[in-house]
């Protein structure tokens, strides 16, 4: 039985393995074609690849040559199969100049996509990481995603790299197993636990921070940026029931601007629709959501109670102390003094942490 197992060979056709199986047994096409009932046109046919194996002649075949209907079946599919993928490859082969308009050395770097020789594999496989069945479906979502879009439009020249960028963290957050969507313990975490974890290194929240907001319903996942869609952050909800998405690159590679990043999402996922999809790029957008997440961000990065005693914070060690006692980092107390001028851009940057990926 196990010389005829099935490994199939998408050029030869079924019919060029039927020829040689009787020629191995002294078979000649007419005696096939009268040993199973066949017309020798028939058998012809299905030699020369015009005709396919029908179920009811493998099972003929598997009385005549021995090998099993079900051997014969599967190489008839696969062939028909490959017969079928190269029409579809010839036709999305057509659509290469696609392949232009989304980030395709990115995502083969990355492991998304593999690499092909052959343009038509390359738009399938592009294809099957957006999980889009066609160049038309993907430009239709494009414009559906478009119309759901709050970002700084002016950002926006590159639609199609930062569809990749969204599409990425949607794998990533794919591997996260979460509970169901709590708001009351997800802002409970970020008034506490996170916060605390902003004054870590970033091998320590790397892997806390999603872990925590795990159980609240939310899935955080950190995403490398890509050229033409430098994305600091973006928020929505996943198809799942009540899981939320938190991205976030390291656009800025300050601890700062990364935290302030993350909680400006986070004010998203508490403040506004489940509908709607935040893509930020880290400032310049003044649409009303936008500063509401600006404030909430910053009010739970550094509760109001604190902000009078910011004039005090021109000293390092100062602003050290500060950062304890508040529970966050001093790079993001030094990047809120700067924004909000107790600071000038250049004084104490040291303190901030720097971030890169490794």
């Amino acid at each position: 039985m196990s010389k005829y197992k099935f490994e199939p060979d998408y050029v030869v056709t079924p019919g060029a393995t039927l020829k040689e199986s009787i020629e191995m047994k002294g078979i000649s096409q007419t005696e096939l074609a009268q040993r199973t009932g066949l017309t020798e046109k028939t058998i012809s046919q299905i030699i020369n690849g015009i005709a396919p194996i029908s179920y009811e002649t493998a099972g003929k075949l598997e009385l005549v040559t021995g090998a099993p209907a079900s051997f014969w079946n599967r190489r008839e599919l696969g062939y028909r199969e490959a017969l079928s993928r190269r029409k579809e490859l010839a036709t999305l082969a057509e659509h290469k100049d696609w392949l232009k308009e989304i980030p395709l050395d990115d995502l083969i770097e990355r492991g998304f996509v593999e690499p092909s020789e052959d343009s038509g594999t390359l738009v399938h496989r592009a294809l099957r990481f957006f999980g889009i069945g066609s160049v038309e479906a993907w430009r239709g979502s494009l414009l559906s995603m478009s119309a759901q879009y709050r970002s700084n439009k002016a950002n926006d020249k590159y639609p199609g790299f930062v569809s990749a960028w969204l599409r990425m963290g949607e794998l990533q957050a794919e591997a996260i197993e979460c509970e169901r969507f709590n708001g009351q313990e997800f802002r409970r975490l970020l008034q506490q636990e996170v916060r605390t974890l902003t004054a870590t290194s970033a091998s320590v929240w790397r892997k806390t921070l999603p872990e925590l907001c795990a159980q609240a319903g939310v899935a955080v996942v950190f995403t490398k940026e890509i050229a033409r869609a430098a994305v600091s952050g973006a928020a929505r909800w996943l198809p799942k029931k009540d899981v939320a998405l938190i991205q976030v690159s390291l656009k800025f590679k300050t601890d700062d601007q990364l935290w302030f990043s993350f909680y400006h999402e986070a004010g998203h996922i508490l403040l506004h629709g489940k509908r709607q999809l935040y893509v930020d790029y880290g400032g310049g957008n003044e649409a009303e959501d936008e500063r509401e997440a600006d404030g909430f961000a910053r009010d739970l990065l550094i509760p109001r109670q604190y902000i009078g005693q910011f004039h005090q914070l021109k000293r390092k060690a100062d602003i050290r102390r500060f950062a304890a006692l508040v529970g966050t980092s001093p790079g993001v107390v030094v990047g809120r003094l700067q924004h909000d001028k107790y600071l000038p851009p250049s004084h104490c940057n040291d303190l901030k942490a720097k971030l890169k990926w490794k």
